[in-house]
């Protein structure tokens, strides 16, 4: 490394408060390189992830410890939100959405003026769409919300309307946000717009989540443990992942295609136990005593010596009710990066009702009880991240023995309480699709994959928030 670079990583370790973000925990696992071949900035996922600074750009618009910190974040924010799972393939326009959400989560988290100046100094409030990727001039949490000077025509109210909404703890999500957008814009206004970090097709060097999920899982887990736990915003975006308000939404429930995988996980998983809740029909051999002839060893012993028994030993079939296992409790994951597949998932647990428990344990950063047939009608609360821990906290508090997790996995690494919970359950894990086995590999008894085929990939949720269900 040389004298220009280490000086760069230096930089970036002191942008960040002391103690805050543990980035340094990071950038053990990731080097700094800086290089012309990316825009702005990427992480590079390889074998050894690189953290790629372009710094003729830093020079010119990151100069500012602020400014770099805010840049860093907005990096990590792509790959944790995992936003090339959104859509089948990402498009400029989603590109742009995408940075928008960000960067007003960015400044709502750090809403100093050194911090949000990174969005305000590059990208101009009266050009359209660049509008979108910053505040408008006097904007501060709390405050009623400014308009651009590129929205205050009339025939641009509504959009106009979904600015201010964007910089307010009430937010807009992507699908709106993208459908708004789509009939003002054309590609040639996209191609005018420099997004932060590196958003090229097929670019090796972009902050894709799935290719850091496959490349360097390591990476991913220590930036997931980065922003589990970041400070809150003084007023929360409704809806986003790093949020801690809950949202609801209903989920239209599909047929089930996974439903044979996951009831023999639950069988596993119930077992066979001479108390279990489970009971079934089972036939087996009852010995009786019978006067028909029957070649049993008594009756063969005594004909050898010259008697004749009155009655033999006989065996014949019984039917009877005997235990078959327990009701196994589902922990299902309703994280940003899984909510797409939950109808199918709804579908498949609801064909399993008879080995599951009543209730059904929904979970992202917090766990939230639901009745199968709330499940049934597409009930669904979530904050859009993910934490093992809750799940950990939750199986010790009801004392649960029994549970599979139905999950893509990437949960982060159980703390030594959550292992030692998770260790002493007889614990299935169903994996959606090609998912992540490692953070939850040591405490696993049972796996079993779920094929996500069936079920879209986009987020085909009507959203239903405050109603109860």
């Amino acid at each position: 490394m040389n004298t220009h670079t280490r000086s760069l990583a230096d930089r970036l370790l002191q942008a960040f408060p002391s103690g805050s973000f543990c980035l340094p925990a990071m950038l053990e696992l990731a080097s700094i390189q800086e290089t012309d071949a990316v825009p702005t900035a990427a992480v590079e996922c390889c074998a050894r992830p690189r953290l790629l600074l372009n710094p003729d750009w830093i020079e010119r618009h990151a100069e500012t410890p602020e400014k770099l910190m805010m840049l860093t974040l907005h990096e990590l924010h792509h790959v944790v939100l995992g936003h090339t799972r959104l859509y089948p393939r990402v498009t400029p326009l989603d590109n742009l959405v995408f940075d928008a959400v960000i960067n007003s989560m960015l400044c709502h988290l750090l809403p100093d003026q050194a911090c949000c100046a990174l969005m305000t100094q590059f990208y101009r409030h009266d050009a359209f769409p660049e509008c979108f990727l910053r505040p408008a001039p006097g904007w501060s949490p709390g405050k009623t919300a400014c308009t651009p000077a590129a929205l205050q025509r009339p025939e641009l109210q509504d959009l106009a309307d979904l600015h201010r909404r964007l910089y307010t703890p009430k937010g807009v999500g992507y699908d709106e946000l993208r459908e708004a957008l789509a009939p003002r814009i054309d590609h040639r206004q996209l191609e005018e717009v420099t997004l932060l970090g590196d958003h090229r097709e097929e670019s090796e060097g972009a902050s894709s989540a799935g290719q850091l999920e496959i490349r360097s899982p390591a990476l991913l887990a220590e930036v997931r443990r980065i922003v589990e736990r970041w400070p809150q915003p003084p007023e929360p975006i409704a809806g986003r992942s790093l949020a801690d308000e809950l949202g609801r939404a209903t989920v239209r429930v599909r047929p089930p295609s996974n439903a044979t995988r996951l009831a023999s996980l639950l069988r596993r998983v119930g077992g066979c136990t001479e108390r279990g809740s489970l009971r079934e029909c089972r036939v087996r051999p009852h010995q009786v005593e019978t006067p028909l002839l029957a070649m049993d060893r008594r009756t063969m012993v005594l004909r050898s010596l010259g008697h004749e028994p009155m009655l033999h030993r006989g065996v014949v079939p019984s039917r009877r009710m005997a235990p078959c296992g327990d009701r196994v409790h589902v922990y299902l994951d309703v994280s940003g990066s899984v909510k797409g597949l939950a109808p199918a998932l709804y579908g498949a647990v609801l064909a399993c009702r008879s080995r599951v428990h009543p209730v059904v344990h929904l979970f992202s950063t917090k766990v939230v009880d639901a009745s199968l047939e709330q499940l049934r009608r597409g009930y669904l609360e979530s904050t859009d991240g993910t934490c093992i821990e809750c799940v950990g906290e939750h199986m010790a508090r009801n004392r649960v023995r029994r549970a599979v997790l139905v999950t893509d996995g990437f949960v982060g690494k159980p703390g030594v309480t959550t292992a030692r919970t998770l260790q002493d359950a007889v614990l299935g894990v169903a994996i959606v699709g090609k998912g992540n086995r490692i953070d939850l590999e040591a405490v696993t008894d049972f796996w079993t994959d779920l094929d996500p085929s069936s079920a879209p990939t986009g987020n085909h949720f009507t959203a239903n928030q405050g109603d109860t269900p």
